[in-house]
């Protein structure tokens, strides 16, 4: 068994929380990036819309979001919860929590198992390239608002979802003057 590897986990919402206690349980040393300035990930609402929602123009500003105000879940508490942290009910009995409610959820797991003391919020991570070819060492390029830096790790997991840009289809006889607005 492999212990005491240096991991860096991009993304502090629901796959990257459960990442880095599972990590931290495991005994490695951990750093999560996040690039917003709360974790929670796709649960964290945000009102502000993109000005390009299919994400053509590469130099919109992009708000990672996809919830809408009144957003309930479609699958029940029961199975939104972990096995070992259930998503019990907090106020509200019914079935399929609002998202104000998951995103609580995720505080108090991040809260209860000492979690938000590893994460680098408002931290982006804009380049992940292995070292050498033979070695299991990544550098890890990052971005705050006061400049950049690299960092080297053991390990990468992306938990960054699959949310962040829109999926446009290739549709035939749509060449290249179709106009996706």
């Amino acid at each position: 068994m492999v212990c005491c590897l240096k991991v860096a986990v991009i993304g502090a919402g629901v796959s990257g929380l459960v990442t880095a206690r599972e990590l931290l349980r495991e005994g490695h040393r951990v750093v999560v990036y996040e690039k917003s300035n709360q974790l929670g990930g796709i649960w964290v609402y945000d009102p502000r819309t993109e000005s390009d929602p299919l994400g053509i123009d590469p130099n919109r500003e992009r708000v990672h979001s996809s919830l809408y105000f009144s957003l309930r879940t479609n699958t029940p508490r029961i199975f939104m919860g972990f096995s070992d942290y259930p998503l019990t009910d907090r106020g509200d009995p019914r079935n399929f929590p609002r998202h104000e409610e998951v995103l609580m959820f995720l505080k108090d797991f991040a809260k209860d198992f000492k979690l938000t003391e590893w994460i680098r919020f408002e931290t982006e991570v804009v380049r992940v390239e292995r070292v050498n070819s033979g070695d299991d060492e990544w550098v890890v390029e990052s971005r705050t608002s006061e400049g950049s830096g690299e960092e080297e790790f053991q390990a990468v997991v992306v938990c960054t979802g699959n949310y962040a840009e829109p999926l446009l289809a290739n549709l035939p006889g749509c060449g290249d003057d179709w106009k996706w607005t």
